[in-house]
């Protein structure tokens, strides 16, 4: 069964009627899409990670790095300095690792994101 002839005969009716008369941002043009420059195949993946609040695990592990380098920076016990010197470390390492496995850096979409990126996370 085709749907297709039924839906637009919905949307001729529903515009002779108004109904799209009143709707927010009438006449304004679209927002910019914010991944517009992530390569296509990677684009309907981010979206749907951005859309769930999920972060791809070299961003989560950007997002921490930040913490701990603010908590590092507040802290004025030399133990838990120490301890979050070291936590921050091995999320360095794990930071650079990932970036190697994935060859992040020598793409284009990297290369162009990576001062958005960077500045998002405070760098």
């Amino acid at each position: 069964m085709d749907f297709g002839h039924i839906i637009e005969e919905k949307i001729k009716r529903s515009i002779e009627s108004g109904d799209f008369d009143h709707l927010p941002g009438k006449g304004k043009p679209l927002p910019k899409d914010e991944l517009a420059y992530v390569p296509d195949d990677l684009r309907n993946s981010y979206r749907v990670l951005k859309n769930a609040n999920m972060l791809p695990e070299e961003m989560q592990i950007k997002k921490d790095i930040v913490k701990l380098e603010e908590l590092l920076a507040d802290c004025d016990d030399p133990e838990r300095q120490s301890h979050f010197q070291h936590q921050l470390s091995e999320k360095r390492i794990r930071f650079n690792l990932l970036m190697e496995k994935r060859k992040m850096q020598q793409t284009g979409a990297f290369r162009q994101y990576q001062g958005r990126i960077n500045r998002k996370f405070g760098f």
